[in-house]
């Protein structure tokens, strides 16, 4: 597999290139709306052709690319079918894998950050979207988000995953790029080293977070699958980069 691992700065998100070296077909993790020239470049770079962009979920601190790439390259739009949006190509459940020339890719519901939430395993990878990051895990205050299901979705789902395989979260901002499973059952604060469900309670109802400055724009948004709004503040236009300049694009 063809494999690459982008970063976008504003967000700290992290995008993720899974290439077929035999049919040069490709698909796009959690891409970034202004991020979409570098990524199309790297696509370039690689000899590969996008077929499918796929979102872990909702996003409530970035815009997906998903729309604006479907009309650059007619890339299909997929991304968790529990969540319904009318503007998916390919709505993901948890069985057959969506294939990506000789890839498969198999998504597992892992609700608890949102109730649409899915990671995604390909081969000895799993992309963990914000359900489990690298010693941490994220929050669980809004979008239907709830601790004790995010505990059982980690704990249940992606602990049982083989030790070696490879964690690629959604986001890292502390310039971390992979753990594993077995490191993250062992060590992470929030979930790890045997924490009990009452435990994890606790950690998550004394975070005491702030409201997520770009929420009220990015999900209206990524419900529509990456669409930025024209009345964006002068102080988030750097969330939507040129889209945000350009919005009838």
């Amino acid at each position: 597999m063809i494999f690459k691992q982008l970063f976008e700065p504003v967000s700290s998100t992290y995008t993720y290139v899974l290439g077929c070296p035999e049919t040069g077909r490709a698909v796009l993790i959690d891409p970034v709306v202004n991020s979409i020239d570098r990524d199309l470049q790297v696509l370039q770079e690689l000899g590969l052709r996008l077929v499918y962009t796929l979102d872990t979920h909702i996003h409530a601190d970035h815009i997906t690319s998903a729309r604006e790439l479907k009309k650059r390259t007619g890339s299909r739009i997929a991304a968790p079918a529990i969540d319904r949006l009318d503007c998916v190509d390919v709505g993901i459940e948890e069985g057959p894998p969506l294939q990506v020339g000789s890839i498969g890719v198999r998504g597992l519901h892992t609700p608890g950050h949102t109730d649409g939430h899915f990671a995604f395993v390909a081969g000895e990878r799993v992309f963990t979207g914000d359900a489990l990051l690298i010693d941490g895990c994220g929050r669980t205050d809004f979008q239907n988000g709830d601790a004790d299901t995010l505990y059982r979705s980690v704990t249940g789902k992606l602990f049982s995953l083989p030790d070696e395989t490879l964690v690629y979260p959604a986001h890292d901002y502390a310039g971390r790029h992979v753990s594993s499973i077995a490191q993250e059952k062992t060590r992470n604060p929030r979930l790890g080293g045997g924490r009990t469900l009452e435990e994890f309670r606790q950690i998550m109802a004394s975070l005491n977070l702030p409201y997520p400055k770009f929420i009220d724009y990015a999900v209206p948004g990524n419900r529509s699958c990456g669409e930025c709004p024209a009345d964006l503040p002068q102080e988030l236009q750097k969330y939507c980069g040129q889209m945000a300049e350009s919005p009838q694009g």
